[in-house]
């Protein structure tokens, strides 16, 4: 599984959670929410280190990246984020 974030994205993470360079943000499945990967899944987050990272990218000084205990969600599939300027919010695709 790779992990693609874009840098538009980044930067909207950067400035909702008030992010700094050297910050890391983690994708944690949680239950329930709207468009998971998974039925009655989806994707939270939280400004964490990582632990046991199964993939990891850096953009903008700030590390993206998901646990190894949740990388059963993905199912084999890469993630990608992009930021979407409709929503004004962060898009995921699964590929």
């Amino acid at each position: 599984m790779n992990l693609q974030i874009s840098e538009e994205a980044a930067e909207w993470y950067k400035n909702e959670l008030e992010l700094e360079e050297t910050d890391e943000v983690r994708f944690f499945v949680r239950y329930g929410g709207i468009g998971g990967h998974q039925p009655g899944f989806s994707l939270g987050i939280a400004a964490e280190a990582p632990s046991e990272p199964v993939t990891e990218s850096e953009v903008h000084g700030i590390l993206f990246f998901v646990e190894q205990q949740d990388s059963w969600y993905f199912d084999g599939a890469d993630l990608h984020i992009e930021y979407n300027g409709e929503t004004e919010e962060p898009s995921f695709e699964y590929n």
